[in-house]
């Protein structure tokens, strides 16, 4: 079901503060973050090995947590270092701890196996820091969908035709045809439309006026992590291996979905953009229209999620979900030999 040995955003760094238990849930288990006196994130297991009481219910002591129900108390790495009362402490009165980075205003928690920890393998954002670049910090989202569905929604340009017609869409989104290309880390689904009008969304903020050449750039990386560029340039001036016109528009859109069970996916996301870098006007737009957008596709993959757990006859599959198709496949394989290789080591 999922991969394990990767990193998920567990949360945003300011939904952590110092001084409290945050409990949040991935992949199927329970977890608590805290601040330790440094600064830096700690991540437990959110369940005392005594009686399974969520330690997110207890009390920080320094570094430490100790449990709310009879004080047992474990230090970040998940020793217990406390039982009152006990003359020694059980030598499994121990809670699994995860490791944790702090990147791009996101908390990032390795999920797998914490030896093969390696923060290289973080989402790398291009022009994080950049002066010149613009960001909107994002928000978040609880969907009520398995996280392959948004997988699925997030190689899929045509649907911005269709779902998104007042804002990323229009009607030069509907027929285009679509590209695929498979990478060792994920999947692309991209396309050049030519000579169209801009979509709503990003018409006001373009520099030049008039038609236009569009790029949809759709890219999903295992296990399930976006990067969705948009690119406008003045009509005919576009084109796969072109250099950009000067007046080019770019936005690339950081998409992270973390499976919190099979039937819940918590989503966030922010953008960068090549123009207005500290502009708080722009950014406060951009956010309430991207996050309007964002809520078309949650009712729509809310439904698509019991619509297909419900389902009474077979869905199909159409060309246009080839881009998915294949990261579905890949993905799958990956977490087979992930589990053959743990299944090996036991």
């Amino acid at each position: 079901m999922f991969l394990r040995n990767c990193w998920y955003v567990a949360a945003w760094d300011h939904e952590v503060a110092a001084g409290t238990l945050t409990p949040v849930k991935l992949l199927g288990e329970e977890i608590v973050l805290y601040r330790k006196g440094d600064g830096t994130v700690a991540a437990l297991e959110d369940a005392c090995p005594h009686r399974k009481l969520p330690l997110s219910m207890g009390r920080l002591r320094g570094d430490a947590v100790e449990c709310g129900y009879h004080g047992l108390t474990f230090d970040c790495s998940g020793a217990c270092i406390r039982v009152p009362g006990a003359e020694r402490i059980p030598h499994i009165a121990r809670v699994r701890s995860y490791p944790v980075a702090e990147r791009y205003g996101l908390l990032w928690i390795w999920m797998g196996e914490a030896e093969k920890a390696d923060t290289s393998r973080i989402f790398e954002v291009e022009h994080w820091g950049d002066p010149a670049w613009g960001v909107n910090r994002g928000e978040s989202m609880m969907l009520d969908c398995h996280y392959l569905y948004m997988t699925d929604n997030l190689l899929d340009p045509s649907h911005v035709a269709w779902v998104h017609q007042s804002s990323f869409g229009n009607a030069a989104a509907e027929e285009a045809p679509l590209e695929t290309t498979i990478g060792e880390d994920g999947v692309t689904v991209w396309r050049w439309m030519t000579d169209v009008e801009p979509a709503p969304f990003y018409a006001p903020f373009l520099t030049f006026s008039g038609r236009c050449d569009r790029k949809q750039h759709y890219e999903v990386r295992y296990p399930c992590h976006a990067i969705i560029k948009a690119v406008f340039v003045p009509a005919h001036t576009g084109g796969e291996g072109r250099p950009y016109h000067d007046d080019v528009f770019l936005m690339d859109s950081y998409n992270f979905m973390t499976p919190v069970d099979e039937d819940h996916t918590r989503y966030y996301w922010f953008q960068m953009r090549n123009f207005a870098p500290d502009d708080a006007e722009v950014s406060r737009r951009f956010a309430s229209s991207v996050r309007g957008a964002f809520e078309e596709d949650r009712a729509v993959l809310n439904a698509v999620h019991k619509g297909m757990a419900n389902k009474r006859t077979p869905n199909l599959n159409l060309k246009i979900d080839a881009g998915s198709v294949r990261f579905r496949r890949n993905l799958a394989k990956l977490i087979e030999a992930e589990q053959q290789q743990l299944a090996a080591a036991e």
